[in-house]
């Protein structure tokens, strides 16, 4: 069987800066967020240290994201060309990000679970498995639609195409601070 059935080359490095955008721009607004805090406790310079720590870990999450999607593409049907293959697992590892995202983004906040949910859930017996039930329930159509849309429609396929060209300079750019951020941590570590 022929890899490049499944994938190209540039398929896979479009996968790969797809699989990296959501993640890298995740870690910039935290490492933003900590890095006046750290740079107040101790100095500027451990602020940058942190934050290449930050980037480096990044780029190892996105890494291992990319070798999932990657596997899971070979799921999908040889019947649909790599682009679109690519195109369907970029789609969804965005939307699963933007999800994990919200999820982070809801705990920062400490915001509490509504009590009134929670007497409610409590109400049905086995908790826990109705909450996931529930969340399940929320995030099936946000992955199931749109991979829907871009397997038998041509414009969502394009737009999934437009959307990955227009973000892939932005990553290759992430990438060159993660560069940095690893010349950084040799020379710290030395």
């Amino acid at each position: 069987m022929n890899q490049f059935k499944y994938y190209s080359r540039q398929g896979l490095w479009t996968l790969f800066l797809a699989c990296a955008f959501p993640i890298y721009a995740w870690a910039i607004i935290l490492i933003l967020k900590d890095m006046e805090w750290i740079a107040e406790r101790s100095n500027f310079l451990d602020s940058i240290g942190v934050a290449s720590y930050g980037l480096i870990f990044a780029f190892a999450e996105s890494f291992l994201l990319f070798l999932a999607a990657t596997s899971l593409g070979f799921l999908v049907s040889t019947k649909w060309s790599a682009e679109r293959r690519v195109a369907l697992m970029s789609a969804l590892v965005t939307i699963l990000a933007l999800w994990a995202i919200a999820g982070q983004l809801y705990y920062f906040m400490n915001a509490p679970f509504p009590e009134s949910w929670i007497a409610f859930f409590v109400s049905l017996g086995h908790p826990l498995r109705w909450l996931y039930a529930a969340a399940f329930a929320i995030v099936l159509p946000t992955v199931a639609i749109p991979t829907w849309l871009i397997l038998k429609f041509e414009k969502p396929l394009k737009f999934v195409t437009a959307a990955l060209e227009k973000i892939s300079l932005l990553t290759s750019f992430y990438l060159f601070f993660d560069f940095i951020a690893l010349i950084i941590l040799v020379l710290r570590n030395l």
